[in-house]
């Protein structure tokens, strides 16, 4: 039967008038001997009770564990790891109503910390779509989240500079002729697990590679501190964010764009004389992490 529908979506796709998007399998690796040195990675997801690490709780975790080369080649798929948590209020309707879990689904259930930490504890990298999120509500009830580098996928991969609308990952499955079971912790991670194994659409580099690279490079917060009020819009168009902690426009950068920045700042913005500006340097192992936010 499987044959005989297959066929019947090629000729759909072939007359040109139709789209056909087929269920994504989990991934397997080609299984070839590796001919660079390996390490562990981690991609992760959560389904959470709400958006806020301090009150809410992680209801579903889902983990693949993988070996890679720094050539961004996926050597081995490990470890797939899913569990639920009971938490200590009931879950939202609007949760269950996006992710399907309900109470009933949960009830007596509690994620194993101790294979958790095991887990993350030997990882090279973890890898979430949304690591802002994710990392944030993980460091919470396993700390040894906090010792690890992150990488985003969602943030840290030009999506749009390879052919993507948007970075959301239903999305770009269905770019790729796919579509899978959204919103439930492993089959996210499934769907993250073959979008970085796959060639990107106009470079033709792995999705893995790209994401290694821009993870490895450190960032720089640029604080424009006491820029002038009136100047505020030309700061805004160029991407700075307000700070409402420190009072300070801000903006994040690679290292090598930092004297470009400092060039306009100093053109554009401060008259031509450059005071001393405030700059943190961050790298994967506190991006995206609370330690990092400019609020706290």
């Amino acid at each position: 039967m499987t044959d005989a529908l297959d066929d019947i979506a090629g000729i759909l796709e072939r007359t040109g008038e139709y789209r056909v998007l087929r269920r994504l399998k989990p991934f397997a690796a080609s299984g070839e001997p590796a001919d660079e040195p390996t390490y562990l990675g981690l991609i992760l997801d959560t389904e959470t009770t709400g958006l806020d690490p301090a009150t809410d709780e992680v209801i579903e975790l889902g983990i693949i564990a993988f070996s890679y080369g720094a050539s961004g080649r996926i050597y081995r798929v490990g470890q797939r790891f899913n569990q639920l948590q009971e938490p200590s209020r009931p879950i939202p309707e609007t949760v269950t109503r996006l992710t399907g879990i309900t109470d009933a689904d949960v009830a007596g259930q509690r994620i194993d910390d101790a294979a958790v930490e095991a887990l993350a504890g030997r990882a090279r990298v973890i890898i979430a779509h949304n690591a802002r999120f994710d990392r944030r509500m993980c460091e919470v009830r396993w700390p040894v989240f906090a010792t690890r580098n992150w990488a985003c996928s969602c943030h840290q991969i030009p999506w749009r500079e390879e052919g993507h609308e948007a970075a959301r990952l239903g999305g770009l499955l269905a770019d790729h002729g796919y579509f899978h079971n959204g919103h439930r912790a492993i089959d996210d991670c499934e769907a993250l697990l073959a979008l970085l194994a796959w060639p990107l659409r106009r470079s033709g580099r792995l999705g893995l590679a790209a994401l290694l690279e821009a993870a490895r490079r450190p960032t720089v917060r640029l604080w424009a501190s006491d820029a002038p009020f009136a100047l505020k819009d030309r700061l805004k168009d160029r991407n700075y964010r307000w700070s409402s902690r420190r009072r300070c426009w801000y903006i994040d950068l690679d290292e090598e764009q930092i004297e470009i920045e400092r060039s306009f700042l100093s053109r554009e913005i401060y008259g031509g004389i450059l005071p001393g500006l405030p700059a943190d340097r961050f790298t994967a192992r506190d991006r995206f992490s609370a330690r990092s936010d400019p609020e706290t």
